[in-house]
């Protein structure tokens, strides 16, 4: 899982804000928001003054004018024929609700590439500016009492063009992949904003509804749960509602030719997976196995945070990677059960209990590996202490200590997982008790739910919990740049 973009280029962002304090008259009294919220790695993402409380988004797709075609016998509209790039285009409508953190004149929302039409802010014109990946909005001075701090106010943002594919810092893809019957949107850490405009930090979780217009027979498959579909002229909605908050990072949108299923598990969780047929055979066995997942999750975890679970399976290559998106993992082919397994841990870990900044990773990744060694002891025979050892032996998980990768193009490689989960495991022999240690961790789990969590929040959680001081422990296995020794 790798993912990651550069900051919005600050000359662009400062002659930006300055176009704005020298052009608008009339506006709102108070400060602008800030242009970022200085994350470890990505210090342009995010914006400040505001938290996002709902997203509201209608999205039309289709293929470019260009890819067009005419009718085959003079009676079929021309969007419903087949097209080379079936979702090359987006038109959007993005409505915003957010709560001021501070009395604000301006702010901002990442937004990379896609061609603004204009914005509101409580129905009313508001200034739009560009620098980089920023978004910059200026209302009016007639919506000043709603930009108190406080207050409740609501953006609406028009949008439209061809959707980005990002490059991150370590070179894979994220943000708007085009598959050969459609496109997937990734967005780990920031690919989010290549399709919305919005706060694209992961500490800014948001509830969501999605209603996205697609050609037949063409399936769009989001978060959450399916609300309704309407066809109407040879093209299909589908309303997808997350009612529980979610990163952006985690949102997720698949549209091409799915097979789909929906059920239900024993405890009343909603299923719905999207498979494309070429990976549908080799992914039924596996896919028949998440309610069993779920159920061994949720006695390791706790509850199950969400009300609805599920897949969705591209064919192979579609994609370089699988990715937890909340509700319902993205698997670039046919997953095998030690993918889907990690993946559904991730629901607990990383999109109930979600970092505070990308620095806590490892958050994520360790305990979601950790998940894999679990199951591997439960089900295939393989002790955990098996498992530990050969993550121990492997150099690569010596790279750089979990809580600290050097750069942006680090915090998805091996120490942050295999190491993460060797931190899990140090932690669970230090206990020296196995239930002691799963009420640690499912207490960890409800204390954060649908929340923001960090290294810090977790060490001091911990050492509060079990009355230990466990600074050796943080200080070897967690932050130490050299492989500590371990018992024979």
């Amino acid at each position: 899982m790798n993912r990651r973009t550069p900051a919005a280029t600050p000359l662009a962002l400062l002659l930006a804000l300055a176009l704005l304090g020298a052009g608008c008259t009339g506006g709102v009294e108070g400060i602008p928001g800030a242009a970022g919220l200085r994350d470890p790695y990505f210090p342009g993402l995010g914006n400040g003054g505001y938290d996002v409380t709902h997203y509201s988004l209608k999205l039309d797709i289709g293929p470019s004018a260009d890819d067009k075609r005419g009718p085959a016998d003079g009676t079929s509209s021309p969007s419903t024929q087949p097209s080379d790039r079936p979702a090359d285009r987006l038109r959007g409508t993005a409505t915003i609700t957010a709560r001021a953190t501070q009395d604000l004149s301006a702010f901002h929302l990442d937004l990379a590439g896609l061609d603004v039409e204009g914005a509101t802010v409580e129905g009313r014109p508001a200034a739009v500016n560009r620098a980089g990946k920023e978004l910059i909005i200026r209302p009016g001075s007639a919506v000043e009492d709603r930009l108190r701090k406080g207050r409740t106010f609501t953006t609406v943002v028009r949008y439209s063009g061809s959707p980005q594919t990002i490059t991150d810092p370590d070179g894979s893809k994220e943000g708007w992949l085009r598959t050969a019957d459609g496109a997937v949107a990734l967005g780990e850490p920031t690919g989010s904003m290549a399709w919305f405009p919005g706060n694209h930090h992961p500490s800014d979780k948001a509830t969501y509804d999605i209603e996205v217009t697609v050609p037949d027979p063409l399936t769009a498959v989001s978060n959450g749960e399916l609300i309704s579909r309407r066809t109407e002229d040879g093209r299909t909605t589908y309303h997808w509602r997350t009612a529980e908050p979610m990163a952006s990072y985690l949102a997720t949108l698949a549209v091409g030719r799915f097979s789909t299923h929906q059920s239900a598990t024993p405890d009343g969780i909603r299923l719905f997976t999207a498979v494309d047929p070429e990976s549908e055979a080799a992914s039924e066995e596996v896919l028949d196995g998440i309610p069993a997942v779920l159920a061994w999750s949720a006695e390791k975890f706790g509850p199950y945070p969400f009300t609805s679970a599920g897949a969705i399976v591209e064919r192979t290559g579609d994609a370089e990677y699988a990715l937890e998106t909340q509700n319902r993992p993205v698997f670039p082919g046919p997953p095998d059960t030690a993918l889907l397994v990690h993946e559904l841990a991730h629901q607990w870990f990383g999109n109930s209990v979600t970092p505070k900044s990308w620095r806590d990773m490892w958050l994520n990744e360790g305990f979601a590996t950790y998940a894999e060694w679990l199951w591997a002891a439960d089900h295939d025979d393989v002790p955990v202490e098996e498992s530990f050892d050969e993550a121990y032996e492997d150099g690569a998980n010596w790279a750089f200590p979990p809580a600290g990768p050097p750069s942006a193009a680090d915090i998805s490689e091996a120490p942050v997982y295999g190491r993460g989960a060797m931190v899990v495991h140090r932690l669970r022999l230090a206990i020296d008790d196995d239930e002691a240690f799963f009420d640690l961790v499912r207490g960890w789990t409800e204390t954060h739910r649908h929340g923001n969590a960090s290294t810090d929040d977790f060490t001091a959680y911990v050492e509060e919990e079990t009355g230990e001081d466990l600074t050796e422990l943080w200080d070897d296995w967690l932050y130490g740049e050299s492989r500590p020794p371990v018992e024979d």
